[in-house]
């Protein structure tokens, strides 16, 4: 096996998706995306850092909501082109909408009901 060292960042315009994963319960919190600078950062830190594609800059996960995401493990797919991070989320909401995760929507009978609980109110929070 050849000896990885970081994510192959050449595919998909240098950015690779990351899964984020509760670490304790196993839930999926999250889906976003990171550039070489965001990996660096996150490794850096221990902090999970992403690439805002809408904003086109560095975003460390909390940082104006306070719910950090602190990683405890990741691992890369056998494509070296996405992770899974493993986090202990602090504050009890990983998704800007307030809910725990952006996965609070499941479809049911043709139509998505929300399933997960607000735990914020993102009008409140991101003023």
């Amino acid at each position: 096996m050849d000896k990885i060292t970081e994510p192959n960042f050449s595919k998909s315009d240098g950015l690779i998706p990351a899964i984020v994963q509760d670490a304790a319960s196993g839930e999926v919190l999250m889906l976003a995306y990171m550039n070489r600078q965001a990996w660096e950062a996150t490794l850096q830190s221990g902090k999970a850092t992403y690439w805002s594609r809408s904003r086109q800059s560095l975003w460390v996960k909390g940082e104006t909501s306070g719910n950090v995401q602190l990683i405890k493990n990741i691992f890369i797919d056998c494509d070296n082109d996405a992770v899974l991070l493993q986090v202990q989320q602090i504050g009890e909401a990983a998704c800007h909408t307030g809910f725990r995760s952006c996965f609070y929507r499941k479809l049911e009978n043709g139509d998505f009901k929300i399933v997960g609980e607000q735990i914020f109110d993102p009008k409140e929070v991101y003023k």
